[in-house]
């Protein structure tokens, strides 16, 4: 029985570590404040930054657009990089062309 339970400990321990590392990567696109000082490297103030940048400046095209906010060089966004996505771009929709009769 004990050797059951150590068995069931250790196989819920090594599920846990998997779940925890299987964190999906956040988007710059959406990311609130909160979600983006949640990241270690980003602070609250580089945070607001980020979202101030995008309200004024429209989506990030890639991770690599964080050069153009204040506090990021290239060695912080090399290691900010696993962890942050622009996400899909979004198609365009082609116009319509009218229909001649």
């Amino acid at each position: 029985m004990k050797r059951l339970s150590l068995r069931l400990l250790m196989s819920l321990l090594s599920l846990f570590a998997a779940a925890s590392m299987a964190v999906a990567a956040v988007n710059l696109n959406t990311a609130t404040v909160a979600e983006l000082d949640a990241i270690n490297g980003i602070g609250p103030s580089k945070a607001s930054a980020i979202v101030e940048y995008r309200n004024k400046n429209g989506p990030f095209k890639s991770v690599d657009d964080l050069q153009n906010v204040k506090g990021f060089g290239k060695k912080s966004i090399d290691k900010l990089r696993p962890e942050l996505t622009v996400g899909p771009t979004p198609a365009k929709t082609a116009a319509k062309t009218p229909v001649r009769k």
